[in-house]
């Protein structure tokens, strides 16, 4: 994942736009509850590691997202996959730490948004670093140059009504090789590389409700709602 977008205050839940950058040929599933032994867990699923960039427990109204650090050092070979960092931070909350090895594990950034905190934690590949951050719109990249998307959006996005005006402002755009880009496209290496996802998420205790796309830059998004069950 390349942006993600949370926007807090002291009146209602945190708003949050996640938009996934990943190489377009790595298949994956829409957002669902993919996860027999987190039954309250609904993201999308990554289908060669089995996690997720995204998820929510729609019984606390927790989300956890996972930015890949494309600069940092590679993952060891058996290291664990980031892709497992959501499932354990909304099941752990700020917590999950010691339920993974993150030994060998690759650069990454991971966010979580609980109804009354917003903190971070990024991994460089060999320490791990705790943010909090408070109230107001905080826009969290793949760091390197994608940082600069903070001082050209984190305006816009605080002056817009979520959701429908935050989906206006990433349909807007086009596919660019800029990394600061909302919407990207290049080549890395022979492989296309560049947005392959985007969501926004309302999450409250007990209801979640997604607006969601494959293609961000077309009008094509779907909506799904979930609520905790029993």
């Amino acid at each position: 994942m390349c942006t993600v977008v949370v926007r807090r205050s002291g009146a209602g839940p945190a708003e949050v736009l996640a938009i996934r950058d990943e190489l377009t040929g790595r298949e994956f599933d829409s957002p669902g509850r993919w996860w027999p032994d987190a039954p309250s867990v609904v993201g999308g699923r990554d289908r060669v590691a089995g996690g997720t960039w995204c998820a929510t427990d729609v019984r606390t109204g927790v989300t956890a997202l996972v930015l890949n650090r494309y600069h940092e050092r590679p993952a060891a070979p058996g290291a664990p996959s980031r892709g497992v960092l959501p499932l354990l931070a909304v099941a752990h909350g700020p917590g999950w730490v010691p339920h993974v090895r993150l030994e060998g594990m690759a650069g990454f950034l991971l966010v979580l948004v609980t109804p009354d905190a917003l903190t971070s934690w990024e991994h460089d590949g060999e320490r791990l670093v705790r943010a909090e951050h408070g109230e107001g719109t905080t826009v969290f990249t793949s760091g390197g140059p994608e940082d600069r998307e903070d001082e050209l959006w984190r305006e816009p996005f605080a002056r817009a009504a979520f959701p429908a005006r935050w989906r206006e402002l990433v349909q807007e755009q086009q596919p660019a090789e800029d990394p600061a880009a909302l919407v990207v496209r290049r080549e890395r290496e022979g492989r296309v590389y560049g947005t392959v996802f985007a969501e926004t998420i309302d999450a409250r205790p007990g209801r979640l409700e997604l607006e969601y796309s494959r293609q961000p830059w077309t009008g094509a998004w779907e909506r799904a709602s979930f609520a905790a069950a029993g």
